[in-house]
């Protein structure tokens, strides 16, 4: 058996050692894969790609630092030459959305066979897209249910939005954004309606359901 020419640089990112450990293991068993470099956040990821420039990077889609989608848009634009492969335990409509509109090449899970891993890094590193067609449908449908509504609120909308999401009333979501509350209500009816939903408690139950509880940087 010929050892293939071309050796793929693959940069894994993932906050879990374990994980990385287990990545190593699995891609130490392919002559023609290399890792050149393990980051342990989104911040060290982006530094590690523009040091390293690899083929491939496979990218955990929850870690600490800067959001994976951010990262994946900024790889697309700045080198072009290094593909995004999402790895993760996370198989949610959204974080699928999110990697899809963000340009990544494929979203796998990581209950993959070993082989199909490898078999994936080869794929993407040859600029083959493995997004699938279920993928596709699960997008199209998330965004049709989910992202309109999300992205049909106004900027203080969404900030209202998130101080809902947090449990604050409306006097101090009024004092957090130093507005009236009666505007606050008026807001908070707007969000209602554009959900399609009936009252504040349905409100934050639909954003769990849905995730959008990631984009409103409640970690703090």
């Amino acid at each position: 058996m010929n050892t293939p020419s071309k050796i793929i640089r693959v940069l894994v990112a993932d906050d879990h050692p374990v994980t990385r450990k287990g990545i190593r293991t699995i891609l130490e068993e392919a002559p023609d894969i290399e890792i050149i470099g393990e980051a342990r956040d989104g911040v060290e990821a982006k530094q590690m790609v523009g040091e390293l420039r690899p083929d491939v990077l496979l990218l955990d889609l929850v870690m600490p630092g800067l959001r994976p989608s951010k990262i994946e848009e900024w790889v697309r634009t700045n080198y072009p030459h290094t593909v995004t492969l999402v790895l993760t335990a996370h198989d949610r409509d959204y974080f699928l959305a999110k990697a899809v509109n963000a340009g990544a090449a494929g979203y796998l899970t990581k209950a993959e066979a070993p082989f199909s891993l490898i078999e994936a890094i080869r794929r993407a590193a040859r600029g083959e897209t493995l997004i699938t067609g279920e993928q596709l449908t699960r997008t199209l449908s998330w965004h049709k249910e989910v992202g309109e509504r999300w992205e049909s609120l106004t900027e203080r909308e969404h900030q209202v939005f998130a101080l809902m999401v947090r449990g604050q009333s409306t006097q101090q979501i009024a004092k957090a954004l130093t507005i009236k509350e009666c505007t606050v209500e008026t807001h908070i009816g707007n969000v209602l309606n554009k959900l399609g939903v009936a009252s504040r408690a349905e409100a934050i139950a639909w954003a769990w359901q849905h995730q959008v509880v990631e984009e409103m940087n409640l970690s703090g």
